[in-house]
């Protein structure tokens, strides 16, 4: 049987009305906010996530739930929020997708204090991609989902279902407009959502209620014994529903609150934890560009082809050093002179030709006594730029992932990065910048 993700042995700390999980949830995301080891611009790129950390942190500090209802347009989302609260707080609309933007109302009961409902737009409006957005981002920072359907659930309908419970997210089913089912009906459509949504929700957390339920036609006879036909408006049928709601919020109310919160903590560090590395890898990729073109001119530059070599192993490992700095994983001089080795070892087996043209260029050098120098310096210059490209890649790549090689070890990095270079125009790129250092035209 599905269930959700608080419902697990509890510690003593839960057992106090979740302010264990609170208390935890609070400082993760304040950490979150006080990090002061974000590159420049990081931060900037997560400004509104940052504003809705602390909105998060101010929400956890009074102890606010929020309740959002999520589904297609006009399933009656507006109304089932206002059959809760008691009043015509939502917009309702005959108008096909009413709903624009989020809203957020207090559930103004006296044991509601604290809790907060939710609208959302509709998710499958003509041209509102943006609008789905939105409603998956509030319904993701919510403590609970309603989801709500007004018949069988559609296959869209049961992906978004799959990616709310797939964030973690625990989720109530509802099956609105009930009053437009006869019982047979009923009973078929429960037992669809049910077989649909198997593994993944609840049976009991699949209900049915009427929010705005049709008027009901009556015939009363007057003190004549007429016949008059009047329309009688019918009370919303949510009972079930508050009921199930009172009955978690109760029990589970603030480790709902931290368990979203740290979800959104989690969330959040993963897309700064992307953000830095992209920015790494940035800052990285210039550092190596710089490192290549020293290499290129240097040993163009040296007629010894021994000296070339010792040229060379010396810039990659200061490159792979440099780099593992700002990578926030330095090495040591030796570490970094073994992971060279390892990848022009691994390099070498995989395009040995290349190799191979370092060598002969370097000993034409020597034969013409240096004076072809200026004639082989495109050519030798940019296969060391090559080499060294390569070296300052695969090592970016080691230590993104932490100073590992992950499954299949240095050879399968190495072979993926040449597979995916494109080395004539990493070698033109080369020529054309050594040249242009070197003033040749």
């Amino acid at each position: 049987m599905p269930d959700w993700p608080w419902k697990k042995k509890r510690t003593p700390a839960e057992d106090e009305g979740g302010s264990g999980h609170l208390t935890l949830a609070r400082e993760s995301l304040r950490d979150l906010i006080d990090d002061s080891r974000l590159p420049d611009g990081v931060r900037d790129s997560l400004a509104h996530d940052y504003e809705a950390v602390e909105a998060m942190l101010e929400k956890l500090e009074h102890g606010h739930l929020h309740l959002a209802v999520f589904g297609r347009v006009s399933t009656g989302k507006s109304s089932l929020l206002n059959a809760l609260i008691g009043a015509d707080t939502f917009t309702v609309s005959p108008l096909h997708g009413e709903t624009k933007r989020s809203s957020m109302h207090q559930w103004n009961e006296v044991e509601a204090n604290g809790v907060f409902l939710i609208d959302t737009p509709g998710l499958d409006e003509a041209g509102g991609e943006e609008r789905e957005a939105l409603a998956k981002e509030v319904a993701g920072r919510s403590d609970l989902v309603i989801f709500v359907v007004d018949s069988d659930i559609t296959e869209t309908e049961l992906e978004s279902l799959r990616t709310l419970l797939g964030r973690g997210r625990p989720v109530i089913v509802v099956l609105n407009k009930s009053d437009l089912f006869t019982g047979d009906e009923q009973a078929q459509l429960m037992e669809s959502l049910r077989s649909r949504t198997a593994g993944i929700v609840d049976p009991d957390h699949i209900l049915t209620v009427a929010a705005r339920p049709r008027s009901q036609t009556v015939v009363e006879l007057d003190a004549d014994g007429n016949e008059h036909t009047i329309e009688r408006a019918r009370e919303p049928d949510v009972e079930v529903l508050r009921l199930r709601l009172w009955d978690i919020l109760d029990a589970e109310g603030k480790t709902l609150a931290a368990l979203n919160a740290s979800l959104f903590a989690a969330d959040l560090s993963d897309q700064v934890g992307r953000r830095i590395l992209v920015a790494r890898r940035e800052l990285g990729d210039r550092l190596v560009r710089t490192y290549c073109v020293g290499k290129g001119i240097g040993v163009a530059f040296n007629p010894v082809p021994v000296a070339d070599l010792f040229a060379a192993a010396f810039i990659d490992i200061g490159m792979v050093v440099h780099l593992s700095r700002v990578y926030d994983l330095p090495l040591s001089k030796r570490e970094a002179g073994s992971l060279v080795a390892v990848i022009v070892a691994e390099s070498a087996a995989l395009m040995g030709t290349v190799w191979a043209l370092h060598f002969v260029s370097s000993a034409l050098k020597v034969g013409t006594g240096g004076l072809s120098t200026v004639v082989t310096a495109g050519a030798q210059g940019a296969v060391a730029y090559y080499s060294t490209y390569v070296v300052g890649q695969v090592a970016a790549e080691y230590l993104a992932r932490g100073k590992s090689w992950g499954e299949g070890g240095p050879k399968k990095v190495v072979r993926r990065i040449l597979d995916d270079l494109d080395r004539d125009t990493v070698l033109r790129d080369a020529k054309r910048e050594i040249r242009a250092r070197l003033k040749l035209g």
